[in-house]
């Protein structure tokens, strides 16, 4: 008999166990706001530390009709041991469910900074459970919140686990924009038991994931089957979303003059944020967001020291390369061990669907005197951006992969002069080049690079301009020495008109490199422009006509477009490179002479 109700005892307990926790957890009545009075007292509910919850007292002090930017607002004053201990309503409490006769309110989302900390205000829940109903096209755009007279939504804290402190500080900046100030914090402690989420739950809307966390804390609301209601408030507003819910942990909650706030951290994976609306966030359990996954390795060949990071990063298209740009600076920074000046090899490979080619790869050399890890993310940052913000239509990036050797060593060259090795040339013919570099601190090396004349240049002198892969065109820096205006020097490299996304990537990956030694046609239209003191040719005879042309920025602007339209004519420049391991600077100008080709007998 005992051994029959320890049985019954067993199965009862695991059927209990397989019921959706809904089930389990009896779903409380919804009291509307219409039937809310000044005057009414109830409970809340919420963590301040570690996964355990606690209740506060709650009074309603009055309705504040359309007040929010899903509707009403329910003015309260919170009290309680909990809220003697936090300070008043914290930063993280948002979403925490607030409860009258046993029945739901809605959610605590608003307070004031440097006032009474334990008055604040909720968003019904009647609003927020129209999250559930809404569209799920995962189509995001950015929107911003409406403002509320006086009080504000309580801030959102954005905790950040792994990141350096210099990593940590470009991450701020860069969130700026998006009114998110990132704190660094740590791990959940290892032995930590998290259980399924529930009214008064923290809960954590992750960016990143990985060797690295990114991500928001906030309070659950209601739980119905595998729906979730949290926060009362946006998170960033984008509307129809795909970010990561996870439990969470909360390490204390800290008071403060202007707000109270918790520290916590991400727990694992529960499910998916789809929605961020005015009234709160929603999602679903046991379902996941898309991600791009992305591996970086960095190595400090000065140390020996090698990072090899993985991590998940959203899809979003204003996010995702502001999250994996500096997650990638993190793993530099963190490599490196220091700040300061270096030269840095980058490659990257970044796939995708719906992008030219499903394919990008780019390697570069960069060198900074003051930080070489925010030199080496710029070109990757750029790459991104250009896939997750393009104007021709999404793309869904499925890999990236970014490989980074970097020394304290300075690997910058300066090209000295350039000779052809023969004055004379035919149309279509090779004409050899040799340059010489002299490196930081080193001696002279001597480079060779072969230029193909076009088999339509007219006879007569062909001037060659000989750079460095990462300098500015000669045409852009005659302007500005001439205090040409930023408008005009915009002319002279005016962006191609109707072009497609296939030839952005294609111009991307094929731009010149730092590293590389360029020769090229100087444009033929250059004497016509800034006259023969352009090259170097008789200063002291055309000083009357550098100045007019200073001066005369009608004409100036005029010849420009003529420059520009012979070069239109062109199926592109002509020019050759070759790579050295150097990061060239410097440039000069070589001629040589076009002469008619032997006609065929």
């Amino acid at each position: 008999m005992v051994k029959l109700c320890r049985q019954c005892r067993l199965a009862l307990l695991i059927f209990l166990l397989m019921l959706p926790m809904s089930l389990v957890w009896a779903a409380p009545e919804i009291m509307p706001v219409e039937n809310i009075k000044v005057g009414m007292q109830g409970i809340g509910k919420t963590v301040v530390s570690g996964t355990k919850l606690e209740e506060f007292g709650v009074e309603v002090l009055g309705i504040m009709k359309n007040k929010g930017p899903a509707g009403d607002l329910i003015l309260v004053r919170t009290s309680g041991d909990v809220i003697d201990q936090t300070g008043g309503i914290a930063q993280g409490m948002s979403g925490s469910p607030v409860y009258i006769d046993g029945k739901l309110v809605g959610a605590v989302a608003y307070g004031w900074s440097l006032t009474d900390h334990k008055v604040g205000m909720v968003t019904p829940i009647g609003d927020m459970l129209k999250l559930w109903d809404m569209p799920d096209n995962y189509n995001a755009t950015m929107q911003f919140m409406k403002e509320i007279p006086d009080f504000e939504p309580m801030t959102t804290p954005l905790m950040v686990s792994g990141f350096s402190e210099h990593a940590l500080t470009m991450l701020q900046d860069k969130l700026k924009p998006f009114n998110l100030v990132p704190q660094e914090v740590g791990e959940a402690p290892s032995d930590v038991v998290f259980a399924p989420l529930e009214p008064g739950s923290a809960v954590g809307v992750e960016l990143v994931r990985g060797d690295v966390s990114v991500g928001a804390l906030g309070t659950v609301t209601y739980v119905e089957d595998n729906k979730v209601l949290a926060f009362g408030h946006p998170f960033l507003k984008k509307g129809n979303i795909g970010y990561f819910m996870t439990n969470a942990y909360v390490f204390s909650t800290v008071n403060g003059l202007e707000n109270s706030f918790k520290v916590g951290t991400m727990g694992e994976p529960v499910g998916i944020i789809n929605q961020d609306r005015g009234a709160g966030i929603a999602g679903y359990l046991s379902r996941y967001p898309t991600i791009i996954p992305i591996r970086i390795i960095v190595k400090d060949n000065d140390t020996g020291q090698t990072q090899d990071a993985a991590v998940q990063v959203v899809k979003d298209e204003q996010l995702s390369s502001i999250l994996s740009a500096t997650t990638m600076f993190n793993v530099i920074d963190k490599t490196m061990d220091r700040v300061g000046p270096g030269t840095a090899k980058v490659s990257f490979e970044i796939s995708g669907q719906n992008m030219p080619g499903g394919i990008i790869t780019r390697e570069n050399m960069f060198y900074s005197p003051a930080s070489i890890g925010e030199a080496a993310v710029g070109e990757f940052l750029e790459a991104m951006t250009m896939l997750t913000g393009n104007p021709y239509n999404p793309v869904n990036l499925m890999d990236v992969k970014v490989h980074v050797s970097v020394s304290e060593e300075r690997r910058t060259a300066t090209i000295v002069e350039a000779q052809t090795k023969t004055p004379s040339v035919k149309p279509g013919e090779n004409v050899e080049i040799g340059v010489k570099i002299k490196p930081f601190r080193g001696e002279p090396i001597q480079r060779s690079v072969s230029f193909a004349v076009p088999k339509d240049q007219p006879e007569g002198p062909l001037t060659l301009e000989v750079r460095g892969g990462g300098m500015v065109p000669l045409i852009q820096l005659l302007a500005k020495n001439q205090g040409v205006d930023e408008g005009l020097l915009m002319l002279s490299n005016p962006k191609p008109k109707n072009q497609d996304f296939a030839d952005v990537v294609k111009e991307f990956m094929e731009r010149d490199r730092n590293n590389e030694i360029v020769v090229e046609v100087l444009d033929m239209g250059m004497n016509d422009l800034f006259g023969n003191a352009a090259l170097g040719k008789d200063k002291n005879n055309n000083k009357k006509q550098e100045k007019g042309i200073v001066e005369n920025t009608v004409s100036l602007k005029t010849n420009i477009k003529a420059v520009n339209a012979k070069d239109n004519k062109k199926q592109g420049k002509v020019k050759n490179s070759i790579t050295t391991d150097y990061i060239i600077d410097g440039d000069t100008q070589v001629v040589v002479n076009v002469v008619k080709a032997p006609a065929k007998k």
